[in-house]
């Protein structure tokens, strides 16, 4: 469990990617500008682990002079990245085209979210990935997406439901030996919140699945090997933390948040 307030001389710092809304609607009163931001329950979810969360803005070399500010700045700064959901990633960003044009997802997040991945990757900061941060790490790492379940598996579950939204969902298995088996001291079948229609179709360099979709074995999480920690899942866990019957979220961000912790130098704290 996450150490009680006071046990660190400062509380984690965890950085979150930005939602990026490109075309505010006009009643917003934000007449040709950008929005980012996050949603609010994620943020809520790490601080109820004694963490502080910081949206991270992406960084645009047309306004902002690198020398200035940059991706390693950031990174320098926070202790671990959390990559949350939000619009489809883009399969230029796979090379692939849209097969149509609402699935084109979102370039420029692509962008400044696999440069946030590698540098976190570079200095040894742990990464988290929920639902579009699970895809975009795969593709990161040189994976690619089914850009439609429904049309690449016709056979598939439904994995979203616009009328249900989060409290859409369905169960998931475990692999046997894998870390995320450990952390739920072996109990193999969940149900979790599913609220996506794209999903990992080849898998990434260094990346192992450690959970499918019971029903039809789309991949649900991820995690990569080697010294960093990198992991990833398909599903919502920030939407799960005031819900019964869904997989208890809390082991996920505390092992997440353990090994922020280790990676934290005496200096810096």
């Amino acid at each position: 469990m996450a150490p009680a307030p006071g046990k660190m001389s400062r509380p984690l710092r965890i950085g979150l990617s930005p939602r990026i809304l490109h075309h505010p609607p006009a009643e917003l009163g934000f007449r040709n500008k950008t929005l980012q931001y996050l949603e609010q329950t994620i943020a809520h979810w790490i601080m109820r682990h004694h963490a502080l969360a910081f949206m991270l803005p992406s960084i645009e070399t047309d306004n902002i002079e690198c020398s200035s500010v940059c991706v390693s700045d950031y990174v320098a700064e926070i202790d671990g990245l959390v990559l949350q959901g939000g619009a489809d990633v883009s399969p230029i960003s796979y090379g692939e085209t849209p097969s149509r044009p609402e699935w084109s997802g979102d370039r420029v997040r692509d962008l400044y979210e696999i440069d946030l991945f590698r540098e976190c990757v570079v200095q040894g900061k742990p990464v988290l990935g929920l639902c579009r941060g699970l895809q975009l790490i795969n593709v990161a790492l040189g994976g690619s997406l089914h850009q439609d379940i429904a049309t690449d598996h016709p056979a598939a579950i439904p994995h979203v439901d616009p009328l249900l939204y989060d409290r859409h969902r369905h169960a998931i298995r475990i692999e046997t030996g894998s870390r995320l088996a450990h952390l739920y001291g072996g109990k193999l079948e969940h149900l979790v919140s599913s609220i996506h229609h794209q999903a990992i179709k080849q898998l990434g360099r260094d990346l192992v699945i450690e959970a499918v979709s019971a029903d039809d074995g789309i991949i649900e999480a991820i995690r990569m090997r080697g010294e960093c920690y990198v992991t990833g899942f398909q599903w919502h866990p920030e939407f799960h933390a005031d819900t019964t019957g869904l997989l208890d979220s809390s082991p996920i961000l505390d092992d997440f948040l353990a090994a922020a912790r280790e990676q934290i130098r005496p200096a810096r704290q």
